[in-house]
């Protein structure tokens, strides 16, 4: 009999609740990746929505002789009525309309959330989020010229998408354990920066043609991968016990059997080892409870020690996250003097260091067992960087290469690890008595109340930049000493713990 292939050996060796694992990270990898494509048009087409014309009108009328009307109309400062010497602060409205939706949407999304199917109810946030991105890229096909129109699909825009990431973070926090939470959401939030990325390159390639499809072509995915996580997402695991520890079987599989006889239902058996998988002999009785724990209430995730702290210092790393997110190619168009799309594909630069940043503080603070103090010293670290950049945005293009990089690793880690392990972390904390309902509430307060800066940021961005990008930079270093401040109470409280404890017995007691 001929040998079995190495591959098919290598497939084999994993067991179902492995593939069920590794199907669930690179969906929800995959799922919010979606998200954020769909988020970075806005950028992008800024620079195509209001541009710099005086200059074209002067070239243009001494070299072509045209008519005075027909010149007036080809070179038109962009799209009406961003066209306008105050486009800074409309376009700062229009993001501040969709993070300000998204901020307020965030605290009830948690909490509605714990209460619906997941699935369900991230398909339907995401086949909403593809209507309303299809529909501002629709006011360029069919010239809508409204302020009104793009400021209300903003806003409904904002408040769908917050459906995504308390659900996507319910279902990779009930997935994996904390043993390596840090290094597994360092790389699972890399998403952020692969959609933005992606969102940056597919915006940029339609942005000076025709901007609408910026905005059309990431709305139909993120509606497609709404029907691929209506088809094969699977939430919580089947948290079977053992009558003893009570630990969940899907980290020890065994033999089950109900109590009262009945036979397994076939969504059961799906996710419930084969027969003919070798296991460890040992008795188990799994009870049916008749009553599941009650979702945790807003008050009650806000007692939890670490979510406030952690909370705040995220309003102001996520301030300065969004301020990139919305502004960066705008800023890089001005201040380098490039077109709308080179700007947006180095803007992506910023991204790619973001996903350094991310793994880079899971990887430390896994290692530590230190989130806060993780964090603390990437925030020190950020705003001189970000001096740094603002002085050498205009000496070409090798320098802000390794700036972006650079700001990217510094500002997004620490917002990264917030965001993801440690939002975890409080939301299993010992407090909560093993209710794994409160991942969602805890997850959305802390990301609502980021959302508020991420709100405040780009609509700060916008009345700043009036008077000189340095202000806009001078507001986005004091955030990250603000945000510094916020957790030196919980960096105290780490550094004493390490001080009466060996390092590798430090754990992670109070966030």
């Amino acid at each position: 009999m001929a040998p079995v292939p190495p591959g098919i050996r290598l497939l084999a060796s994993f067991n179902r609740e492995q593939w069920y694992r590794a199907l669930t990270f690179i969906l929800t990898f995959l799922l919010y990746t979606s998200f954020h494509l769909s988020r970075k048009p806005i950028s992008i087409v800024k620079s195509e929505l209001h541009k710099n014309c005086s200059s074209l009108s002067e070239s243009s009328s001494v070299s072509s002789g045209l008519n005075p009307d027909v010149l007036k109309l080809r070179s038109d400062c962009g799209w009406k009525p961003f066209d306008k010497s105050n486009y800074k602060q409309l376009l700062g409205a229009m993001d501040y309309s969709f993070l300000c939706a998204y901020a307020v949407g965030m605290y009830l999304s948690g909490i509605i959330g714990e209460r619906l199917p997941i699935r369900l109810y991230l398909t339907a946030g995401m086949l909403s989020s593809g209507l309303f991105t299809c529909l501002f890229g629709l006011g360029y096909i069919y010239n809508i010229h409204s302020l009104s129109f793009y400021v209300l699909v903003q806003v409904a825009n904002g408040l769908v998408q917050t459906t995504g990431w308390p659900s996507v973070v319910t279902c990779i926090g009930n997935w994996f354990g904390k043993g390596r939470r840090g290094l597994i959401m360092g790389l699972w939030n890399s998403h952020t920066s692969v959609g933005n990325i992606l969102g940056s390159l597919i915006a940029g390639y339609y942005v000076s043609s025709n901007w609408g499809l910026s905005f059309i072509v990431p709305g139909l995915i993120i509606a497609a991968m709404g029907l691929v996580c209506y088809l094969f997402l699977i939430e919580p695991p089947c948290f079977l016990f053992y009558h003893q520890s009570f630990q969940p079987l899907f980290f020890h599989p065994v033999y089950v059997q109900y109590k009262d006889s009945r036979k397994q239902s076939y969504d059961t058996e799906l996710l419930l080892p084969q027969d003919s998988v070798c296991l460890p002999l040992q008795p188990v009785v799994v009870v049916k409870s008749s009553a599941e724990p009650s979702a945790i209430s807003f008050m009650g995730a806000l007692r939890i020690p670490g979510v406030i702290e952690f909370s705040l210092c995220l309003l102001f790393a996520k301030l300065v996250s969004y301020t990139f997110l919305f502004w960066l190619p705008l800023y890089i168009t001005k201040a380098a003097n490039l077109d709308a799309k080179t700007a947006g594909d180095l803007s992506t630069l910023f991204d790619v260091g973001g996903i350094v940043g991310g793994v880079l503080a899971g990887v430390i603070s896994d290692k530590l067992g230190k989130r806060a103090s993780t964090c603390a010293v990437m925030l020190l670290l950020a705003a001189p960087t970000l001096y740094g950049f603002s002085m050498i945005s205009g000496l070409g293009l090798r320098p802000i290469v390794g700036m972006l990089l650079l700001c990217g690793a510094l500002v997004n880690g620490p917002y990264a690890l917030i965001t993801t392990a440690v939002a975890a972390d409080l939301g299993t904390h010992k407090s909560l008595k093993g209710n794994a309902r409160a991942l969602s509430t805890v997850t959305a307060i802390i990301d609502g109340t980021g959302s508020v800066g991420a709100a405040l940021g780009p609509l700060l961005a916008g009345l700043l930049s009036a008077g000189g990008w340095n202000q806009v930079f001078y507001m986005l270093m004091a955030s990250d000493f603000i945000a510094l401040l916020l957790l030196l109470r919980l960096v105290t409280k780490e550094l004493a713990s390490c001080k009466s404890h060996p390092i590798f017995t430090v754990e992670l007691k109070e966030h």
